[in-house]
């Protein structure tokens, strides 16, 4: 059964883009069709997978003024089994080409549902933000997986998200569920580290993964050569834990 999963977070630099991808390569590598759609203007996720803007002629942008165009957007990856619709800088202006349009939030869904029975997953990078992208991704998506960085400002932004959320399955997505919460950039020797582990169990224990993306040098290097980490160094730390993540995904089931 295909699954479509968000990967969101507003607050920047807590391993959202590199949870997207290294997620996506890791299923990949189980096998599992997988695409990724790269919401964000930063076009992170496209070259953490070799795509590049200036080798980019239909890119997200394309696909939300014309949604009927998704699939001529598809670019393969070096990794089987993966591919990418990229980003470009122009999607910029893609929230303000839409605001005025009617049913603005539903540009994506139209989009991608008439390729979603051709993948296992379609993976959802979102910007750091609570825009009109991430609108878009949470009106197509049935599943948000919410990456958390062991640090104290963290928290506070992931009530934030968790409020547009509810608001998202009340008023414009009723079939959306929470995946869960996975925590990044952990650190078990920083106390602080620790701490939001524990905060995060205690506040939301169904709903935080059980894998931990440790800090990893490795993990870090792999986006310079256009490579998510399984390509990369599949020996490191950090593709042991996105691999581990990436088979706690395939049999976990959201929750509301």
């Amino acid at each position: 059964m295909s699954r479509i999963i968000i990967v969101a977070n507003q607050k920047g630099g807590v391993g959202k883009t590199t949870t997207s991808i290294n997620l996506a390569a890791s299923l990949a590598v189980m096998e599992k069709n997988v695409l990724v759609v790269d919401c964000d203007p930063q076009a992170n996720a496209s070259s953490g997978v070799g795509i590049y803007q200036d080798d980019v002629q239909a890119s997200t942008y394309s696909v939300l003024l014309d949604p009927s165009s998704a699939r001529d957007a598809i670019q393969k990856t070096s990794i089987p089994y993966l591919s990418i619709i990229p980003a470009h800088q122009d999607l910029v202006a893609a929230e303000l080409e839409l605001v005025s349009k009617p049913a603005r939030e539903y540009f994506l869904r139209e989009a991608l549902l008439p390729l979603k029975d051709e993948y296992d997953f379609i993976i959802i990078d979102c910007p750091p933000s609570l825009g009109l992208l991430t609108l878009n991704a949470m009106c197509v998506g049935e599943e948000v997986l919410i990456p958390l960085q062991c640090e104290y400002f963290a928290l506070e932004g992931i009530a934030k998200l968790l409020q547009t959320y509810g608001l998202v399955r009340r008023r414009l997505n009723p079939g959306i569920r929470l995946l869960g919460v996975v925590l990044t950039m952990y650190d078990a020797r920083n106390r602080l580290s620790r701490q939001v582990r524990n905060e995060i169990r205690n506040t939301l224990p169904e709903h935080l993964l059980e894998t931990i993306v440790p800090r990893n040098i490795r993990l870090s290097e792999a986006p310079s050569f256009g490579k998510p980490v399984v390509g990369y160094d599949i020996k490191s730390k950090g593709a042991e834990a996105y691999l581990q993540l990436a088979k706690e995904v395939v049999l976990r089931r959201p929750q509301a």
